[in-house]
């Protein structure tokens, strides 16, 4: 072999042997999504992996989902680990190649992300220095009487957590003999359950103090992803949505007596097969809808969106919090079809298997506490929905009834309230879409025409 050919062999060899690793970052799963978790690998490093393959699951703040790869590779260095939490969107998680890349420079590439990824430190405050503190030099201190630590001066503020003045106070502790181990001195609730009273002779009355109160046990939970974006959104919706009520009661007789028929007929052809109420109630929220579309609306801050299909948002409590899968199009379905497509979706929330099209972008919510045996609430909207419905129980209530001998009857009486935006939604608009869809419950073959 010619010199000439060597060299171009050392050449290719070394283009073939050249790093061409890339960096995975943590996807954006929804567009609200700042932040999520990593709940587990399903590809180890040194796996390979091909187009379409399932490489992790992300947690987001309502679900679990997985992100699939996009073209074949190798997963060379994995950076954020299983059960990593509040991820930042855009953060590198990952390094991945090719088949025959060069996976040497895997380990530094990681090492480089992992520090150039911003972390918050809190700087340990230094112990205060006294004059009675010695030198650096080894020569022996003078001889001086012992000092008790110096107590804040009266009126001075005290710089303490929340939390750690609530259990000072419970177990009446005074803040100014405690040492705080936070940020500049600030009393944390771990100094103050440290905290020992001095063994120095108590004053004379002290015999006649009471006790101090002991704490009672607790467990602290942390806050999950999907907790957090609940109290965050719906704190904002209470403080700037001007929110109202209207309250009506419904006769829900024909609803029970028609649920009572069709489940028997349903029960012949599949025994699992059954409506709830609650699918009576999505339907006449949808049939309402198409009857007063001004219900049917959200504000986008220049435009008030008026809807042209019914997508109902249902509230379903999982045990990380609520979530609101939407039955799309609820309008154009039967009853039999809403129940199955609320059944499923209810076990994907509880599962925490919702993909984000499944829970987000609906028009109206339904909030439904009556099978918990309560009788009346109201609900906070979930934005930029104009409207939520609260539904309580369905309950006997006796009913004025002048054709009746008694003069009276017993109905069962559901009550709901709609909770409105009102800068979409006026009271008389309220009051007409609450009339609309108390008259076809009232009237539930209304659905069939």
């Amino acid at each position: 072999m010619s010199s000439v050919a060597r060299i171009f062999a050392r050449r290719l060899h070394a283009s073939a042997r050249r790093n061409v690793l890339s960096q995975f970052n943590m996807p954006a799963m929804s567009p609200t999504m700042s932040e999520g978790g990593i709940a587990s690998w399903k590809k180890k490093e040194g796996e390979s992996f091909s187009a379409g393959d399932v490489l992790l699951e992300i947690e987001t703040d309502k679900a679990t989902i997985d992100v699939e790869a996009q073209d074949d590779g190798i997963m060379a260095k994995i950076i954020a680990q299983d059960g990593a939490k509040n991820v930042k969107i855009g953060t590198i998680i990952a390094i991945v190649g090719e088949e025959g890349d060069d996976l040497s420079g895997a380990a530094e590439m990681a090492a480089k992300a992992s520090s150039e990824t911003p972390k918050e430190t809190v700087k340990e405050p230094e112990p205060p220095k006294t004059e009675s503190e010695p030198s650096k030099d080894t020569s022996p201190p003078l001889s001086e009487p012992k000092q008790s630590k110096p107590e804040i001066p009266v009126g001075d503020r005290i710089f303490a957590s929340p939390l750690a003045k609530k259990i000072a106070l419970e177990r009446g502790i005074p803040l100014s003999k405690v040492k705080g181990s936070g940020p500049e001195g600030r009393i944390l609730r771990e100094d103050v359950e440290k905290y020992k009273p001095s063994t120095e002779a108590a004053p004379s009355n002290a015999a006649s103090q009471p006790p101090a109160a002991q704490l009672p046990d607790y467990v602290d939970t942390p806050i999950s992803n999907m907790r957090r974006t609940i109290g965050s959104r719906l704190t904002q919706s209470k403080q700037e949505l001007p929110h109202y009520y209207v309250t009506v009661d419904i006769n829900m007789d024909k609803v029970l007596k028609l649920r009572e028929v069709f489940n028997k007929t349903l029960s012949e052809k599949d025994k699992s097969a059954k409506l709830s109420v609650n699918d009576f109630i999505v339907k006449a929220v949808a049939c309402a809808l198409s009857d007063v579309p001004e219900a049917n609306s959200a504000w986008l801050g220049e435009v008030i969106r008026t809807y042209k299909k019914a997508d109902i948002s249902v509230a379903v409590a999982t045990p990380t919090g609520l979530i609101t899968p939407i039955v799309k199009d609820a309008g154009s379905k039967g009853l039999a079809t809403i129940s199955a497509e609320t059944k499923a979706l209810a076990k994907k929330a509880r599962d925490g298997k919702l993909a984000p099209s499944e829970y987000q972008g609906g028009t109206f919510t339904i909030s439904n506490l009556g099978m918990f045996g309560v009788s009346h609430f109201t609900a906070i909207i979930n934005p930029p929905q104009s409207c939520i419905l609260a539904v309580g129980s369905t309950e006997p209530k006796f009913v004025p009834a002048p054709e009746e001998e008694r003069g009276f009857k017993v109905v069962q009486n559901m009550q709901v309230t709609l909770s409105s935006d009102h800068r979409t939604v006026d009271g008389a608009i309220a009051a007409r879409w609450l009339s609309a869809f108390k008259g076809y419950l009232e009237n539930p073959l209304t659905f069939m025409l």
